[in-house]
């Protein structure tokens, strides 16, 4: 570690605002661009709420469209900046910048190698992506360090005190020469973590990152965990997330006492084509005042909404209709990217 001053700060600290790309019909919502769009608008006046929003467009022309769909919903665009930057998809989470906070306000946006998950799918314009941020200007100062190693956003939790959380499942896909002890040793260099928790169950169908623990479970302030459950007996995940669930309980927090768990109910099953999708309400995104929670027009939103409330105190829960975003195997979560307050140029 070069630097103990520097952490990776926990999402429910102060934001400078969200970050999002636009989709587009050279994206791979083109087939149900209108649908994916109307998860997008809500999401931008939700945030606008809050807090600003700064949303990568392909060009002028997007922005256009994009300005139009925003103002017909009354998003606060006062609150919106576009930045144009080529981008393969809209997938945030993973392509953008982890930054990580000094004393003061020094930053470092650690931008890790994208890989398109292990290769799955084209990505070279989406690794480029934050250094054409940096480029445009849009984070001032702020120190911008290369790690030619694969990692996505998706694949960590931090509680901003050190801890990281990942899973076994995915950064063995992507690096299966490494061992664990050896990951350990690059997340905590990388990270300036502390320590690195590691999950070895836990897996959604239909999820094509190879268990990104945002899909599974996420730190929340005072020492939980909230975490995807599955209470249906003749799931296909019953099992799998039931052993996540007691690895969960297992955990210790840095002072040595057990996380306080929020298990979360289970959405009916959700097929598209024969294929089912993975409809997760660990997928949540927190803004400043607010946390954003997914919704997939089904009977268990309202309570998973309420549990993750209740696990965020003193928040305003704003549901948002996510079911389009499922059909490419991702949520909320995996389509933002926060920014931490003080970031911004």
């Amino acid at each position: 570690m070069t630097d103990s001053n520097l952490r990776l700060p926990a999402e429910w600290e102060p934001q400078a605002a969200v970050l999002i790309a636009w989709p587009h019909d050279g994206t791979d919502w083109a087939e149900r661009l209108e649908q994916v769009e109307s998860t997008y608008v809500a999401l931008a006046a939700a945030v606008t709420r809050f807090q600003p929003l700064i949303i990568v467009v392909a060009d002028a022309a997007l922005r256009a469209h994009a300005t139009a769909k925003l103002q017909a919903a009354h998003a606060d665009l006062s609150r919106i900046r576009f930045v144009e930057l080529p981008y393969d998809d809209t997938w945030l989470r993973d392509s953008g910048p982890i930054t990580l906070r000094g004393d003061g306000n020094r930053f470092q946006l650690t931008d890790f190698r994208f890989t398109g998950w292990g290769g799955k799918f084209g990505a070279a314009q989406d690794d480029a992506l934050i250094a054409g941020l940096v480029q445009a200007g849009v984070f001032g100062s702020a120190e911008h360090k290369r790690i030619d190693w694969a990692l996505e956003g998706g694949g960590i939790e931090s509680d901003g005190v050190g801890t990281v959380l990942t899973t076994w499942r995915c950064l063995t896909q992507r690096h299966p020469e490494q061992s664990r002890e050896e990951m350990s040793n690059i997340l905590r260099d990388g990270l300036h973590a502390k320590r690195v928790l590691w999950l070895d169950y836990g897996y959604l169908e239909g999820d094509d990152t190879d268990a990104h623990i945002d899909t599974l479970a996420r730190f929340a302030p005072g020492d939980r965990i909230v975490y995807q459950a599955c209470d249906d007996t003749d799931d296909v995940h019953h099992a799998e997330l039931q052993r996540m669930g007691d690895e969960l309980a297992a955990l210790r927090t840095p002072g040595g006492k057990p996380y306080t768990l929020y298990p979360l109910p289970w959405a009916e099953p959700i097929i598209d084509e024969g294929r089912r999708l993975a409809a997760s309400y660990a997928n949540y995104l927190i803004v400043n005042g607010a946390v954003l929670v997914p919704a997939y027009g089904d009977a268990a939103d309202n309570e998973a909404a309420r549990i993750i409330g209740e696990a965020h105190p003193g928040r305003v829960v704003v549901q948002v209709p996510c079911r389009p975003l499922i059909w490419q195997n991702g949520s909320l979560h995996c389509i933002t990217m926060q920014l931490p307050a003080g970031l911004l140029g």
